[in-house]
């Protein structure tokens, strides 16, 4: 019985547009339209192109991880579009829509889902790019690819 109204709760959280989040063992509902999810994967693209599966990953749960810290934005959007917040958004890329298919918006779906393989990470930066001095006084949790993903 149990069994059976997990499948049913699960199936309702998805078709409501729910998506179910677990990091460092809590979890956590977050609501993601489709038309979130698509500006989440087309930010993902921007930051994240030609990194890792894993890293692809890690670039969404992060901005998942901002969604649900108090000094962020408490929705996708809100901290996509904040100020400065990233490069994909100043240069761009983020308007370069995402085939639902690829690789980058199965990632998105994966952090989703909740894969976080930044370990709760809410900054990252590439250290070959960086340019704010700011961003190296952040604790590094690790490195996947070219990005540090920090707290």
């Amino acid at each position: 019985m149990k069994k059976l109204i997990s499948v049913v709760l699960a199936f309702a959280l998805i078709t409501c547009g729910v998506v179910y989040y677990t990091n460092e063992n809590n979890a956590y509902a977050v609501s993601a339209s489709s038309n979130e999810k698509q500006l989440l994967a087309r930010a993902v693209n921007g930051e994240a192109r030609g990194e890792p599966y894993e890293g692809q990953v890690a670039v969404a749960a992060v901005i998942l991880n901002r969604v649900r810290h108090s000094s962020f934005p408490n929705t996708i959007s809100g901290v996509i579009y904040q100020p400065g917040a990233f490069t994909a958004v100043s240069d761009g890329q983020i308007n370069v829509p995402i085939d639902e298919n690829s690789t980058v918006y199965k990632a998105c779906n994966d952090a989703l889902n909740g894969w976080d393989p930044s370990g709760g990470a809410i900054y990252y930066f590439n250290p070959d790019t960086a340019t704010n001095a700011w961003i190296w006084s952040r604790p590094l949790i690790k490195t996947i690819g070219k990005h540090r993903f920090c707290k």
